[in-house]
């Protein structure tokens, strides 16, 4: 017998499945349990095409974006890699070659 995640909304024990989605009988909330494993991280990062970047995954850069304090900015189709996703305006952590530490916006990228 598989045990089933708590209601994310109330935190009841008793939710039930039904065809692909979880309800709970207390608040009558209904969740995919798919999508249940990524609630728990908190933190939901789209790339510019919606598909959902994860911690040390590989993106690329799809406009230019200039950089301040640099003569140069960052060339459309340059490769990320190990990026690092944090809770703030510019949502991604990375290091680029050429630049260094730098932040960027997950709007401006799609995963590799």
């Amino acid at each position: 017998m598989s045990t089933l995640p708590p209601c994310p909304v109330c935190e009841s024990i008793y939710a039930y499945e039904m065809d692909s989605l979880l309800i709970c009988p207390e608040c009558a909330h209904e969740w995919n349990a798919a999508e249940s494993e990524i609630l728990e991280t908190g933190l939901i990062v789209k790339d510019s095409n919606g598909n959902i970047l994860q911690n040390g995954d590989s993106v690329v850069v799809i406009k230019n974006l200039p950089v301040k304090g640099s003569p140069k900015g960052i060339k459309s189709g340059t490769k990320v890699r190990n990026i690092r996703l944090v809770d703030s305006d510019h949502n991604i952590d990375c290091k680029i070659d050429g630049f260094g530490a730098m932040a960027l916006k997950s709007e401006f990228v799609k995963k590799a």
